[in-house]
């Protein structure tokens, strides 16, 4: 969850709302999301056989189509996450060294390029090597965080953080409820991850420590996100916060101590970007590969190499990140808008998860007979979840739901070639019409991205 999201929170979010809609936001966050990670850890304890994550859950709900659509979702997602976890590094380095701009130059994009495949090099030599890094970077990335939560504690100023904590006099951000409207893909994005302890439940040496890590690693970022984030509004104004490049905390930082905080601050970025890079090249692999075991994905992608990674989807995913770093120079994509698509593109499967959460705690799988008051909570927990869920879809707006399903469609178009050279029926009667709203919205996107009235 600690990426690269947490070093550009006060501009991102200062950008859609003023201080106490931020307050708000957070809220609404902390309290949904929560409600999601108890879902998770709800269901590796009810469904111990499931462990692959979302899109088992989803495949266990509601079919085979919407199971890989599941498993599609999410990795798109992560590769979107890379792209745009790439565009912040070199964007970083653009402080340093103009040639990089806003990490979508050719420079940045050849630098980048040659990263990913550095990192794609890697992962193949073994997931347990790769994950000792990655533990190595988490922790030297906590240390400049936790500095600067100090020290802008420190310098916090309650008058500042009032000024004008509604944004009454800055039109542009619009209402309360339209601020926090704003902020939601943002804060979503954010925790985006909390899934990762159950997707790699295969992997954990007890079953319980996937719900241990699910919720110890939830409450501790969302504490960092939200000091991050409100602190900064106490040292800087709203309109401030919202005019700074990213990575937004090296500046706010260097408003307070100097330039030598925004240099340490792209330090801790660029190791905490290492990290996030190699988790997310990790567990978008192991979607499809867990997709393709279990027959809902091409059999290719369950290929193995002598180190036990699955080397073909790992090629697709790279092969895509590379496609994508590609894109970003034709379209000027800022790490904004990659956050904002990726965000939407994991909306689905954490809607399937929650629905699967609620539908399990309703029916009574899974529970004892003496286990009434715990179902009755479980049935609480996870309507929330579903609830947060829908709000993110509308929170979202029109504009990412169509992109989301142009980028659904090849995962669907995939799905029925494989159903095809299995001898089997593309679809049920009931993922006929899914089928058919995904190409519908595709279309309609793939229309608007022509006509200029819908872009990235």
């Amino acid at each position: 969850m600690i990426g690269g999201g947490i070093f550009s929170i006060p501009q991102n979010t200062a950008a859609s709302a003023a201080a106490g809609a931020t307050v708000l936001a957070w809220a609404i966050t902390g309290l949904g999301m929560l409600a999601l990670a108890f879902v998770f850890v709800n269901l590796t304890l009810r469904k111990p056989g499931l462990d692959s994550g979302v899109y088992a859950y989803a495949r266990a709900a509601f079919g085979p189509f919407l199971g890989f659509s599941s498993a599609w979702g999410y990795w798109f997602m992560a590769v979107l996450g890379n792209v745009g976890y790439y565009v912040l590094l070199f964007s970083t380095l653009g402080h340093y060294a103009p040639a990089f701009g806003d990490g979508n130059t050719p420079t940045a994009v050849m630098c980048a390029s040659a990263l990913l495949w550095g990192m794609h090099a890697l992962v193949l030599r073994g997931i347990k090597e790769a994950a000792f890094i990655n533990q190595l970077t988490t922790v030297a990335k906590l240390v400049p965080l936790l500095l600067f939560v100090t020290l802008i504690a420190l310098a916090f100023q309650p008058a500042v953080f009032t000024q004008d904590i509604w944004g009454s006099s800055t039109p542009q951000l619009g209402g309360v409820a339209n601020q926090v409207r704003g902020m939601m893909l943002v804060t979503a994005w954010v925790f985006v991850g909390v899934e990762g302890a159950s997707v790699y439940s295969a992997r954990a040496a007890k079953r319980s420590q996937v719900g241990a890590a699910t919720l110890l690693g939830f409450l501790f970022t969302l504490a960092l996100m939200v000091a991050v984030s409100l602190l900064s509004l106490g040292v800087m104004s709203q309109p401030e916060l919202a005019g700074l490049k990213n990575p937004s905390m090296a500046h706010v930082l260097a408003h307070v101590v100097g330039p030598w905080g925004a240099a340490m601050i792209s330090l801790g970025l660029l190791v905490s970007l290492s990290g996030a890079l190699l988790s997310w090249l990790l567990l978008s692999c192991e979607t499809l590969f867990m997709a393709a075991r279990d027959g809902a994905a091409p059999h290719w992608l369950a290929k193995e190499n002598t180190h036990g990674v699955p080397v073909n989807a790992m090629w697709l995913t790279s092969g895509f990140v590379q496609i994508f770093l590609l894109i970003t120079l034709l379209s000027s994509s800022t790490y904004l808008s990659l956050v904002n698509l990726g965000t939407s593109m994991i909306l689905l499967p954490y809607t399937w998860a929650a629905l699967y959460g609620l539908l399990l705690a309703w029916r009574g799988e899974g529970y004892r007979a003496a286990d009434r008051l715990l179902r009755q909570r479980d049935v609480i927990i996870a309507s929330l979840a579903v609830l947060y869920a829908l709000w993110l879809l509308y929170a979202g707006g029109m504009k990412y739901l169509l992109l989301s399903a142009l980028l659904y469609l090849p995962g669907a178009l995939l799905y029925a070639w494989t159903r095809r050279s299995e001898g089997s029926a593309l679809f049920t009667r009931g993922e006929w019409p899914v089928f058919f709203l995904v190409l519908a919205a595709a279309g309609l996107a793939g229309w608007g991205l022509h006509q200029g009235w819908l872009h990235l």
